[in-house]
């Protein structure tokens, strides 16, 4: 019990810290926003999805990776948040006081979860304003789309502890910010997210099918009622559900223990 108490004060801390800086809620809601206009509309006529190239089958098919690349880009976020608590010496008051150890990293990625959550409805607004429709390709109900969003949020929250791992690595937060990103454009991008996967070369097809990402989007994909990729032979493409949920809570479980041994070990 003090573990929570201790992490939700952490948590209450970086969120009151969030609303007096709103510039950090506004330029992580801009970005995505900018991924939606420009996929959309730049390329939605010429991208093929199962042998249509109809932008509206695109719309549908691009927003579950949009969604996906949004709350896996908070990782530099809490990478740099981290670093900058390190460097600043707040974290080093921290571990004077009689709290959990794992207190401060939780505190810090449930606040991350929150902001992500905020960010990614005013970005599912921005989608049905652009025409993206859930059942478009197969009937859904609200339980099933909310049951997409939070595979989408729990992914979310299970790469903020990889950035908080990141962010205990490195000595400033610039280097905090690029180490948080750049590792991100080939998961994201190698993946089912904005191109179909079977018009990949066969060795790179595998990888995006076998990517956790590809995992969530496919998920997400099926349940929206969204077009998605059907012809994969893949276990996580055909069990997309079961794949993302065994892939986000083994990051967490992985990273978690390696960013708090992390904490400990800078700690003595």
């Amino acid at each position: 019990m003090s573990m929570v108490s201790d992490s939700l004060v952490i948590a209450k801390r970086n969120l009151i810290r969030m609303t007096r800086i709103p510039e950090m809620v506004l330029f992580g809601v801009i970005q995505p926003v900018m991924f939606v206009v420009l996929f959309t509309y730049v390329f939605g006529g010429s991208m093929s999805v199962g042998g249509s190239t109809d932008p509206d089958v695109y719309k549908n098919f691009l927003m579950a990776g949009i969604f996906a690349q949004t709350v896996t880009f908070a990782t530099a976020g809490s990478a740099a948040g981290i670093a900058d608590d390190m460097q600043k010496g707040l974290v080093d008051r921290f571990r004077s006081l009689p709290m959990a150890r794992g207190a401060v990293l939780t505190g810090r990625t449930v606040a991350d979860l929150v902001q992500t959550c905020i960010t990614l409805t005013v970005l599912a607004v921005v989608a049905l304003i652009v025409g993206w429709r859930t059942g478009s390709a197969e009937p859904t109900n609200a339980g099933r789309v909310l049951g997409a969003f939070g595979l989408l949020l729990l992914l979310g929250y299970a790469f903020t502890w990889i950035g908080a791992l990141i962010g205990l690595s490195v000595r400033t937060p610039e280097a905090a910010t690029s180490g948080g990103i750049i590792w991100l454009f080939p998961v994201t991008f190698i993946s089912n997210a904005f191109v179909d996967a079977s018009q990949m070369t066969p060795w790179l097809r595998h990888i995006a099918e076998w990517n956790p990402f590809s995992a969530t989007v496919q998920a997400c994909r099926e349940l929206f009622g969204n077009p998605g990729v059907v012809d994969s032979g893949a276990w996580p493409m055909q069990h997309p559900v079961w794949a993302s949920l065994i892939w986000s809570v083994l990051i967490v479980a992985v990273f978690r223990t390696l960013a708090v041994r992390k904490y400990r070990a800078a700690d003595g």
